[in-house]
């Protein structure tokens, strides 16, 4: 039987030197100074720096085979004369006494090691290359580990995991059914289940308690920013004689956890988690899935723009339509034509513009000519400016102005460099409105 390999990549230490070993791997990266060749060896565990002298029949052989090529080799570890303390391998090296080319790699149409600007179709066309770079290889570890986790995490809390059905009847949910035709009944299609709702609640119905399972779900629906085309998994959970109470604390014991292991050094927020009732949310975040990384936040301005002095945005409001506020510390001395910019953002949205105040040391900017003095001092007293400050108003229809100022507060947070980049910030998203109306077709 062939023997592959003695150790992995990624297990040769300092205690190894002295040993003959044999690697199996893909060539990393080849480095030839003249007098000697270095080519780092990678798997799936790490990468190991691998030597042929000049002198050797092998130097040749090294030569041509092309990064990305499968080999294994076979030497002796020895101590590195400079060693490479950012590598858990970086006290050895190992002299090639010979080399077995398994797979000789062609030109790669995507870049493997290092900065790779290649444009997603070509990524995901070329997946298994994609694949091998670092980033993309540790996600793939991360989510088995998180999943892992989770399975315990449900189990330890009392919950059976099964596995509901795959081909199933269409039923009416929020996008289209992928569809299978049947051999057995001709005219005939299984659906693909969008999520495995109905077979969790017949479980509950037969008697089991608490259900759980990583769940394919599979919508045939355009792909979106934040939504993964076709199909994706999720953790899907049913109990028995449950109230919403008990939901959140198993939810919160589960990703609790889970963000708190694999949080990587990040600030996490700890259970219990905080609530915001869903119209708080669309009017303070512009959003039901708030960022609550960035500090910004947006007000009602609509009582402001009462016979306010800016006749545009009095008779917006007069006209039944509504008037966000955002204010942006430290922004008081920023030049008009930064919010000009933001005028401009509001008119590729659909929106008539915006408006600003900027509180500067040279005195108050934007519309706040067209308040006076009792109006100025209701502003700062309404939105809470403090010298420096600058507001940003938005008016517009009331079922659109909240998704708009949560865009607005958005690019500002970017802007700004406002958002949290070490921290996970949880809530919980309650009372959501039962119906609502259809934007295009104005029905329930």
């Amino acid at each position: 039987m062939i023997e592959y390999r003695t150790h992995t990549c990624g297990e040769l230490r300092a205690g190894d030197a002295g040993k003959k070993v044999k690697l199996s791997g893909w060539i990393h990266r080849k480095r030839n100074l003249g007098n000697l060749c270095f080519i780092d060896l990678r798997d799936h565990y790490g990468i190991t720096q691998c030597v042929v002298n000049s002198s050797s029949d092998l130097f040749e052989k090294f030569e041509n085979i092309r990064v990305e090529s499968v080999v294994t080799v076979d030497g002796k570890a020895v101590m590195r004369e400079s060693v490479n303390k950012n590598m858990p391998t970086g006290d050895i090296e190992v002299l090639v006494e010979s080399v077995e080319l398994h797979s000789q790699a062609d030109v790669l149409p995507i870049q493997v090691f290092g900065e790779d600007n290649s444009p997603e179709d070509m990524r995901l066309k070329y997946r298994f290359l994609d694949l091998r770079r670092e980033k993309i290889h540790n996600n793939i570890i991360l989510r088995c580990q998180v999943i892992k986790r989770m399975r315990e995490l449900m189990n330890e809390q009392g919950f059976l995991e099964y596995q509901t059905p795959i081909l199933t009847a269409s039923s009416p949910e929020g996008a289209r059914d992928f569809l299978v035709p049947s051999r057995l009944n001709p005219g005939k299609f299984y659906a693909l289940p969008q999520s495995p709702q109905q077979f969790k609640q017949l479980l509950m119905v037969s008697g089991f308690d608490k259900y759980f399972q990583i769940a394919p779900c599979f919508r045939d629906e355009d792909p979106r920013a934040d939504r993964s085309p076709g199909e994706f998994y999720q953790l899907d959970m049913e109990m028995s004689f449950a109230t919403q109470e008990d939901v959140f604390a198993v939810m919160e014991k589960t990703m609790g956890s889970i963000f708190n292991e694999f949080a990587n050094g990040k600030t996490v927020d700890q259970a219990p988690f905080q609530r915001i009732a869903f119209r708080e949310a669309m009017l303070k975040y512009g959003s039901d899935k708030p960022d609550l990384r960035n500090p910004l936040y947006i007000q009602d301005a609509t009582a402001f723009f009462n016979n306010s002095g800016f006749g545009v945005y009095d008779n917006k409001a007069a006209n039944g339509e509504e008037l966000r506020a955002i204010v942006i510390p430290h922004a008081g001395e920023k030049p008009r034509s930064f919010f000009d910019k933001l005028d401009g953002f509001a008119k590729e949205e659909g929106f008539g513009g915006m408006a600003y105040v900027a509180l500067s040391a040279n005195g108050a900017k934007g519309i706040a000519k067209f308040f006076n003095e009792e109006k100025m001092a209701d502003l700062i007293n309404t939105f809470g400016l403090k010298d420096g400050d600058a507001v940003v108003f938005m008016g517009g229809n009331k079922k659109l102005i909240n998704k708009f100022a949560g865009k607005v507060r958005t690019k500002l947070g970017e802007e700004f460099d406002l958002i949290e980049k070490n921290a996970f910030r949880i809530c919980w998203i309650v009372d959501f409105p039962f119906y609502e109306e259809n934007e295009e077709t104005g029905a329930v």
